[in-house]
């Protein structure tokens, strides 16, 4: 049985990559996190296929113009983007894919396959935008024009909420996590 493709998304500071690596560890979901294809240069200790596939910026541009790609961005003079062919490869073999992804890319993905009715779109939402900024200032890692400006796209994001089948409020990963295992287990049926 041709397994789910889960679109997980929301606003940065959400919580999103707390959330996946807690799904992750779920093996009766059966999932499997999507690799991107990128044409930055791999960091050391960064294995081509495991934490990116990378392509030169040609190679990246011939997928673009081959419609090989669910979604892609760029950013910081690098493309980032998903691989049809392989999100594929792994749905064809019965597991779950999970794209943790940027809205944008999120509504690329969701453009792309709107008539399989084997996508679970799932926005996640913090329990107040006060949480947010708290979640985002809490990182004390950025400066005060960069939290900002991801506060100010967080707003943006949160008005996008209605275009995901579902919306799950993350009081705690923990909790969110299961939310979204029983999404998930409920589609696979």
């Amino acid at each position: 049985m041709k397994g789910l493709l889960i679109v997980l998304s929301g606003p940065s500071g959400v919580g999103k990559g707390t959330i996946r690596k807690v799904l992750m560890k779920d093996d009766s979901l059966k999932l499997s996190y999507s690799v991107s294809m990128t044409t930055r240069l791999p960091r050391a200790g960064e294995v081509d296929g495991e934490d990116y596939f990378f392509v030169t910026k040609d190679e990246f541009i011939k997928h673009i113009n081959n419609n090989d790609l669910l979604e892609y961005a760029s950013f910081v003079d690098n493309y980032y983007g998903t691989p049809k062919d392989y999100v594929e490869k792994l749905r064809n073999e019965g597991r779950n894919v999970l794209l943790e992804i940027e809205t944008t890319g999120a509504r690329q993905v969701m453009e792309q396959v709107k008539n399989d009715d084997k996508v679970v779109s799932i926005f996640l939402l913090p329990p107040t935008f006060s949480d947010l900024e708290a979640r985002i200032r809490g990182r004390k890692s950025e400066p005060e024009n960069i939290i900002q400006e991801r506060l100010q796209k967080a707003k943006m994001e949160l008005g996008l909420k209605d275009l995901y089948k579902y919306n799950v409020v993350n009081k705690t990963p923990e909790q969110a996590a299961e939310e979204i295992a029983e999404i998930i287990k409920a589609a696979s049926k």
